[in-house]
């Protein structure tokens, strides 16, 4: 299995450094939206995602990542992602490298659970150097316990739209767990219309999914454009 995807330029800094850090930065300006939402988006989502070091180590993951693999956190943090990959890494040191270098990648992996089954995951990935170190937020895309029955992500194009502002408003709370009918509520729009803005912004940032969605616009800044 290959990593696929295009080279990019994501803006996860200080979205990777709240997770990392649990730090406590003041609302109020860019630098505490940017923390509440990354921290809310990675804690909250019923997608699996979870962070590593350039050595594909656990740095941090949600808690939907560990009830699908099913471990207790102390059995995973600080180990390497391939150790739950069934069969071993998919991608060898240079594959993982230019992986790295792309910055945008996404692909398919069977992971281990804890009770021994394999569940296969299609995933999302983006990149980013943080304090000299480089990280990387995987986002589960779909999962399958019955073999790999999903479509592969294709790479996002190569020319992306911005986000009108009511497109980056619904993405906000998408990205901190609120639900369609939920969002319509807050917002006083339909139903339908949050609908058709989610799917706008997925058309325009190349996504194939929600979550997906997320991982993309949180990576790359689109959200406060």
């Amino acid at each position: 299995m290959q990593l696929t995807g295009k080279a990019a330029t994501p803006t996860l800094r200080k979205q990777v450094h709240a997770a990392r850090e649990r730090a406590s930065i003041p609302a109020g300006g860019r630098e505490g939206d940017w923390s509440r939402l990354f921290s809310g988006a990675f804690k909250n989502s019923k997608n699996a995602m979870v962070l590593l070091d350039s050595a594909r180590r656990h740095v941090d993951f949600n808690g939907a990542y560990l009830r699908m693999m099913g471990f207790a956190r102390r059995h995973m943090l600080g180990k390497p992602f391939y150790e739950f990959v069934a069969g071993g890494p998919i991608a060898s040191d240079a594959e993982w490298r230019a992986a790295l270098a792309r910055g945008d990648f996404s692909g398919e992996a069977n992971l281990v659970t804890a009770n021994g089954a394999t569940i296969a995951v299609q995933f999302a990935a983006t990149t980013e150097v943080v304090t000299g170190r480089q990280l990387v937020l995987f986002v589960a895309l779909n999962t399958s316990r019955w073999g790999r029955r999903f479509r592969r992500v294709e790479p996002a194009e190569q020319r992306e739209e911005q986000l009108s502002a009511r497109e980056r408003e619904i993405v906000r709370m998408i990205a901190l767990g609120s639900t369609s009918p939920e969002i319509a509520e807050e917002l006083g729009i339909a139903h339908d219309t949050v609908r058709t803005h989610a799917r706008n912004a997925m058309t325009k940032v190349g996504a194939r999914s929600r979550a997906h969605l997320v991982a993309r616009a949180l990576g790359k800044g689109l959200i406060f454009d």
